[in-house]
């Protein structure tokens, strides 16, 4: 059993279990020698220092030994009675692919040894065999192949984390999304996620890369308004040693580690219309020149875009490039609000508090009905990843078995939903908006509030202007 699966240190032994003390599964080793002195030899070395170890006079033996059960290492001599070591080595390979093997070779057959190391051997060592050597080669072995096993454990929690069916939601309007995805996953179209704060547009885009032929290369996230503006371009195409003050030496950019892959360029609408250009010359040559560079490189990329703006509003007010703004919609995708999916919220606030009971070690097991109806004439202007915040918090503040109304913040206690009180009120859409303004404006930022209404900052300046709406009101 490797090293991750039985919880020791991934090989490194510094001596014998404690008796009567299981500390761990250890690691299972075969050795395959047909001189007896030497194969006892290695065995009680090798059992004083921990390891399981079994041991067999041929290849062919070696053979038997795998297909009734696994080893973490192998250890044979390259010289065998029938098959030698070298065959020996393809062919487990060929049954194990990523099986560690270990070769012994004399001095005088080097060359054999590298021949065993391209028939996919980890490392050798030489006749005479030094204990501390063959010790120090095997917690490498082992380690290496600890390593590669959390790796591929890792990369498979990745893949099923955003797999289509962990997309939390049934409503109609998410799952038709989901199907429509899955549609596009494997293809080379470049897509524009198009949604509110908090809709889960990077969680989508991470889904079409791992639902992809792609999902073996890297994922490269960036969120375009983060970066200052001076940084950003260096930051996506990299640069060459001296391209400016402080550049001691060459860096690699985001699209070039993303080669192979998927880039994902979040707040796409926030570059400056110089950035602008140089994505478009890159999307359309597929090349990137470095900040300072005279050679371009060629790059194999799937872009992602995402942005919470109107982009096709902002390539009539001259904000954004068209040219740019075709290339990057091939495929369109407009993620629900929270507040279009309310059959979703149930579902989804009970999923985090699974998810945060769990994490946070309480025993929170359901929400209170009070609690659901006030969730459910909630706006949730954030979304989803204001219901997981809130969530969590309630979590973290509840002293008993269930979210209660109080574990939740005051704006959800004593908030009317505005849209039932208009339509109980009959307000026209001017006075819907009036009163829309008064009661979220300081919740909100000009731009979070001008997105909730659909109208841009100058609108909504101009509307407060017209019906002297004090900001502070």
């Amino acid at each position: 059993m490797s090293a991750l699966i039985s919880g020791n240190k991934q090989g490194a032994h510094t001596g014998a279990p404690l008796p009567g003390v299981n500390v761990f599964m250890a690691e299972r080793i075969l050795i395959v020698e047909d001189e007896g002195t030497l194969r006892e030899s290695l065995k009680r070395v090798l059992s004083k220092e921990g390891y399981s170890v079994d041991i067999v006079n041929s290849a062919e033996s070696a053979l038997k030994s795998i297909e009734g059960g696994t080893f973490d290492l192998i250890i044979t001599d390259i010289i065998l009675p029938g098959i030698d070591g070298i065959e020996l080595v393809r062919r487990v390979r060929d049954k194990i692919p990523d099986q560690a093997v270990i070769v012994i070779t004399a001095y005088a057959s080097l060359e054999t040894a590298v021949g065993a190391l391209r028939a996919g051997a980890y490392d050798y060592v030489v006749k005479p065999i030094i204990h501390e050597e063959i010790k120090r080669t095997i917690r490498n072995a082992l380690k290496e192949r600890a390593l590669r096993t959390e790796n591929l454990i890792l990369k498979k929690q990745i893949e099923d984390r955003y797999d289509f069916e962990k997309i939390i939601g049934q409503s109609s309007v998410i799952t038709s999304l989901i199907e429509e995805v899955k549609k596009i996953a494997d293809s080379k179209s470049n897509i524009l996620l198009l949604g509110e704060t908090g809709t889960g547009k990077e969680l989508f885009a991470r889904a079409v890369h791992y639902n992809s032929s792609r999902r073996d290369k890297p994922f490269v996230p960036i969120n375009c308004s983060a970066i200052p503006e001076n940084l950003l371009e260096s930051e996506l195409f990299g640069y060459v040693k001296g391209a400016f003050t402080g550049a001691v030496g060459s860096k690699r950019g985001l699209f070039e580690e993303a080669d192979g892959g998927t880039i994902f360029l979040d707040e796409i609408a926030d570059l400056s219309l110089q950035l602008q250009a140089k994505l478009l010359r890159v999307i359309d040559d597929l090349e990137i020149r470095p900040l300072g560079g005279v050679q371009g490189r060629k790059i194999d990329v799937r872009i992602i875009t995402a942005t919470n703006r109107d982009v096709a509003r902002s390539v009539k007010e001259g904000s954004f490039r068209e040219d740019l703004y075709y290339r990057i919609n091939v495929v369109t995708l407009k993620l629900p609000a929270l507040r279009e999916r309310k059959n979703d919220i149930s579902i989804l606030s009970k999923h985090f508090l699974e998810k945060y009971s769990n994490e946070i070690g309480k025993h929170v097991q359901s929400i209170d009905p009070a609690t659901e109806v006030l969730l459910m004439n909630y706006l949730w202007p954030g979304n989803v990843r204001e219901l997981q915040n809130i969530i969590e918090r309630a979590v973290l503040i509840s002293d008993r078995e269930t979210i209660l109304p109080e574990h939740l913040p005051e704006m959800l206690r004593t908030s009317t939903p505005f849209p039932c009180e208009a339509l109980e009120k009959a307000l026209t859409i001017e006075e819907y908006t009036k009163e829309f303004i008064k009661r979220y404006q300081s919740a909100h930022n000009e731009q979070k509030l001008s997105e909730m209404l659909g109208i841009t900052r100058k609108s909504l300046w101009e509307k407060r202007k017209k019906w002297d709406i004090n900001r502070n009101q």
